[in-house]
């Protein structure tokens, strides 16, 4: 394994990944004082837009690594942190961003019908926001269990 970026044995990818995520989650942190200033068209752009790059990496990077490493070895291998942390952070993750898409959704457009949009927006927001940094912290310690060996050497 070579050292790399971070000095840890990760690909590329996951080290961009995860810089882009930590990007992600701040940009969230920005678009929420936003919301606080005011600013509600520039909060709804930011938040959007962070919510549909993040479907994007999910989709091209997230998906198909666990499809790969973690999927074939569920629910055998779920007392192992390497996969409980990755299958905890992908269900939650999962969660996490369904509810971004329709609060985008239900506060963004008029797709939805009448009654499956969300007037308690600043609740959901509020949770989702909370949810996202749970993910991120569950992604960055799958990172550290899958890319970090020597942390976990006994």
């Amino acid at each position: 394994m070579r050292e790399a970026f971070f000095g840890t044995a990760a690909p590329d990818a996951a080290n961009f990944v995860l810089v882009l995520e930590i990007f992600m989650g701040l940009g969230l942190l920005v678009g929420a004082w936003l919301a606080r200033k005011g600013r509600f068209r520039q909060h709804a752009w930011c938040q959007s837009a962070i919510v549909l790059l993040n479907l994007v990496v999910v989709t091209v990077m997230m998906i198909p690594s666990f499809r790969v490493h973690v999927l074939p070895r569920v629910p055998a291998k779920l007392g192992k942190a390497y996969y409980a942390l990755a299958t905890a952070h992908a269900a939650f993750g999962t969660v996490t961003e369904l509810a971004g898409l329709y609060i985008l959704l239900s506060a963004g457009t008029s797709v939805l019908p009448e009654k499956f949009r969300i007037t308690k927006y600043k609740a959901w927001m509020r949770t989702v926001l909370v949810l996202w940094w749970a993910v991120l912290l569950l992604g960055m310690a799958t990172y550290t269990r899958w890319y970090v060996p020597h942390l976990f050497r006994k």
